[in-house]
C-alpha cells in the first residue's frame, strides 16, 4: 500500500502532448507546467517525486538552454526527485549531458506512453527505496519517535531533549494543552537508558482526587472497601522505567506531600501498608497551569516545585512555530490517507497556507484531529481549507514558497550565523558552541557560501 501521495510533474509547452500525457498517467497525481518558473513553483509548492521534463521549453524554440537550466534548478532545491528529460529524435548528446547533471533518465520523442510509462514507474519506486533509506538513517540518528520539528523554536526543544534524556534528573515539561508534552516525554524516555523499560503515564487531572493516591501508590488487601487483594500502584509499574505525571499542577495539596516524600526518600508506602518499598524511576512532571501562580495562592507546594523543576524545558504553541503545522499537516494526512484508504490525493496549496495562517489554540492535538476528520469527510481529490473548516487565505501559495528543506537551511545558517559571531570568527570556539568538529563547521559555511576568515 502507498503510504504517501505520488506526485509526477510534467513539463511540457504543448498542448496536445500534455493532454496525451493526463490521460495515461493518472494513476499519479499530475502536475503542469509549461515553462521553468512554473515547473519552480510547483516543486516548492507540491514537492513532486518524480519530474517529466521537456529541455525545449520557451522561450528557445529550439534550444535546450531553458530545460538544461531548470534541470540545474530542481537538483539544487530538490536533489532526491527524479527527474525524467524528454529530448528530440536523434539528440543524444543533449540526453547524456542531462544524465551527467544528475537526471535519473531520459526519453526521446516520439512519446510511447506505455515505454514511458515503464521509466516513471521504475523512477517512483527508486525514490521509494531511497526515502526509506532516509528515514531508516534519520531513526538511527534522531530516535525522537513522534517528533515533528522543524522551526527554530521546535529545534532548541529538541536539543534540550536529546542533553536532557541521557541523565535522571526530574523534568519538568510545560506548554499549552495539546501542544505535545507526552510525546516529548516519551522521547526523553526513548533516548534514555531506561528505554527498554516501561514508560507509565497517569493524569493527575482525569482521576477523583479519593482514587489518586491509590492510583500512584498502590494499596494493601483491605485497606478500604473493594480492596480485595494487594495491587501496586503506577509507581511501582514504573520500576527501573519512567513516570510521567501529566497535570502535575491539578495535584491535591495531601497527595503534593506525600509525592515530595517519594522524590526526596525514592521509597514508598502503599495505602493501608506500613512497609517502605524502595523505587528505582525517573520522574518527568507536565503542566499547562503556571505553578508559580498556583504557588502564590497556596495551591502548589513551593519544595514540590524544586524537585520536579531541577530541568525545565518550555514547550511553545503551535502558532509559535512557523512552518511545524504545514509540517505536521502533511504527515497527519499522509497517515490519514492510509488509514481510511482514502482517495485523497494531497493537500491544495490554498489549504496549507490556510494552516499556517490559523492560530490553532488547540495546538497539535486540534491540527491532528481536524486533518483526520477532512479526510474522513472530503468529497473532492484534493483538501480545500473548507474540509478543515479554515478561511482561505489569499495569494496564500506565495507565502509557502519556503518549502521544508529551506526552513531547515534558514535554521541551520542562523546557527552557524550565531555561533560565529559570538565565537568572533574563531572556527574552533564556534565548533565547540554548536557541538561539532571543526571540518563540519568548513562544510556547513560551503553548504551556506560564508566566508572564512578565521582559523
Amino acid at each position: 500500500m502507498k503510504t504517501q501521495t505520488e506526485r509526477l510533474l510534467v513539463v511540457e509547452d504543448d498542448p496536445g502532448l500534455a493532454r496525451q500525457l493526463r490521460w495515461s498517467f493518472d494513476r499519479y497525481e499530475l502536475l503542469f507546467a509549461e515553462d521553468r518558473e512554473g515547473a519552480i513553483t510547483h516543486l516548492r509548492r507540491n514537492e513532486p517525486q518524480v519530474v517529466l521534463l521537456d529541455l525545449g521549453l520557451p522561450p528557445e524554440a529550439d534550444g535546450v538552454g531553458e530545460g538544461m537550466n531548470a534541470l540545474a534548478e530542481i537538483q539544487r532545491l530538490a536533489p532526491g526527485t527524479k527527474v525524467i528529460v524528454v529530448t528530440g529524435n536523434g539528440d543524444e548528446d543533449n540526453a547524456l549531458r542531462a544524465i551527467g547533471m544528475g537526471a535519473y533518465d531520459f526519453y526521446q520523442k516520439p512519446v510511447d506512453t506505455e515505454i514511458l510509462g515503464l521509466i516513471i514507474d521504475r523512477a517512483f519506486h527508486i525514490w521509494r527505496l531511497e526515502a526509506q533509506n532516509r528515514a531508516l538513517r534519520q531513526d538511527i540518528a534522531r530516535p525522537l519517535e513522534g517528533v515533528i520539528a522543524t522551526s527554530e523554536p521546535m529545534l532548541r526543544v529538541v536539543r534540550q531533549i536529546e542533553k536532557v534524556a541521557p541523565t535522571n534528573a526530574t523534568t519538568l515539561l510545560l506548554g499549552d494543552t495539546g501542544s505535545g508534552k507526552e510525546v516529548m516525554a516519551r522521547a526523553l524516555h526513548g533516548l534514555s537508558s531506561r528505554a527498554e523499560a516501561r514508560f507509565v503515564a497517569i493524569n493527575c487531572a482525569a482521576i477523583p482526587e479519593q482514587l489518586l493516591e491509590s492510583e500512584l501508590f498502590g494499596y494493601e488487601k483491605g485497606a478500604f472497601t473493594g480492596a480485595n487483594r494487594q495491587t501496586p500502584g503506577k509507581i511501582e509499574l514504573a520500576e527501573g522505567g519512567t513516570l510521567f505525571l501529566d497535570e502535575i499542577g491539578d495535584m491535591p495539596g495531601q497527595l503534593q506531600a506525600k509525592l515530595l516524600r517519594f522524590l526526596q526518600e525514592r521509597v514508598i508506602e502503599r495505602v493501608g501498608g506500613r512497609q517502605e518499598i524502595p523505587v528505582d524511576v525517573r520522574v518527568i512532571c507536565a503542566t499547562h497551569r503556571n505553578l508559580r501562580e498556583l504557588i502564590d495562592a497556596g495551591d502548589f507546594r513551593e519544595d514540590l516545585y524544586y524537585r520536579i523543576a531541577e530541568i525545565t524545558i518550555l514547550i511553545p504553541s503551535l502558532r509559535e512555530r512557523p512552518g511545524d503545522a504545514t509540517a505536521m499537516a502533511k504527515v497527519f494526512f499522509e497517515r490519514a490517507v492510509t488509514e481510511h484508504q482514502s482517495g485523497l490525493r494531497g493537500l491544495a496549496p490554498e489549504t496549507l497556507a490556510a494552516i499556517e495562517a490559523h492560530d490553532w489554540p488547540g495546538n497539535v492535538r486540534e491540527l491532528e484531529h481536524r486533518v483526520n476528520r477532512a479526510v474522513i469527510m472530503a468529497d473532492g481529490k484534493l483538501l480545500t481549507p473548507e474540509d478543515l473548516g479554515l478561511v482561505a487565505v489569499e495569494d496564500g501559495g506565495e507565502q509557502l514558497e519556503l518549502n521544508l528543506r529551506k526552513v531547515r537551511d534558514d535554521a541551520e545558517r542562523g546557527a552557524l550565523e550565531k555561533s560565529l559571531k559570538a565565537a568572533d570568527g574563531n572556527i574552533s570556539q564556534a565548533a565547540r558552541l554548536l557541538g561539532v568538529s571543526r571540518p563540519a563547521i568548513y562544510d556547513l559555511m560551503r553548504k551556506h557560501h560564508m566566508a572564512s576568515d578565521s582559523a
